[in-house]
């Protein structure tokens, strides 16, 4: 199977780099428990792009650090000869630090794409199964069809209690244990969960 796997709050605490950006440029306290939409009002979309810009310079996706567990759920998946697509909203200026962060984080990946419009290239691609944070595109990757599953955060917590088709974890080991039944376990020992 063809799993994609977004990398923001997805692969790494962005939240952490996000805010203290806001705080850096904007001066504005952003608490990640406090964060239950996937929107930023205190922000403006100027100032949101200019603190996106601002952690995805090269030094930022560096120092961000893999959630424990994430690179072996995924070598588990990837030696159970599932494809794994890396796909992100980072700009495509972001693609050699994004791939290098992926290799030093020990994160194996086939494919990776840095673009918009990814839940319709997760289609057109034919991914069976859409990892992501964002409650737009798991509602959207559903719609089409796609399976998807999430890492729990304040903003997509909502979507999940209303919407059990999504498969959800609060870590990266839970998760692979939860998905089990759909893409086999994730480590020697594993059992599927029942």
């Amino acid at each position: 199977m063809l799993v994609a796997i977004d990398v923001d709050s997805t692969l790494h605490d962005y939240w952490e780099q996000f805010s203290a950006a806001a705080m850096a440029l904007h001066g504005v306290d952003l608490p990640y428990a406090d964060q239950h939409q996937w929107s930023v009002d205190s922000l403006t979309r100027e100032q949101v792009k200019a603190v996106v810009s601002a952690t995805h310079d090269d030094e930022r996706i560096a120092e961000a650090v893999a959630y424990d567990g994430a690179a072996a759920v995924i070598a588990g998946w990837k030696d159970a000869g599932h494809d794994i697509l890396i796909t992100t909203h980072r700009r495509a200026a972001a693609y050699a630090a994004t791939a290098a962060w992926l290799e030093a984080q020990g994160i194996p990946f086939d494919q990776l794409r840095c673009g918009y419009e990814k839940v319709d290239h997760c289609r057109e691609v034919g991914v069976g199964l859409l990892i992501d944070d964002a409650p737009e595109n798991l509602e959207n990757a559903l719609a089409q069809g796609i399976a998807v599953a999430t890492i729990r955060h304040p903003w997509n917590a909502s979507l999940l209690r209303a919407t059990p088709e999504i498969t959800y974890a609060d870590d990266w080991s839970r998760l692979g244990r939860a998905l089990a039944p759909f893409l086999g376990p994730t480590h020697k020992g594993d059992r599927p969960v029942t």
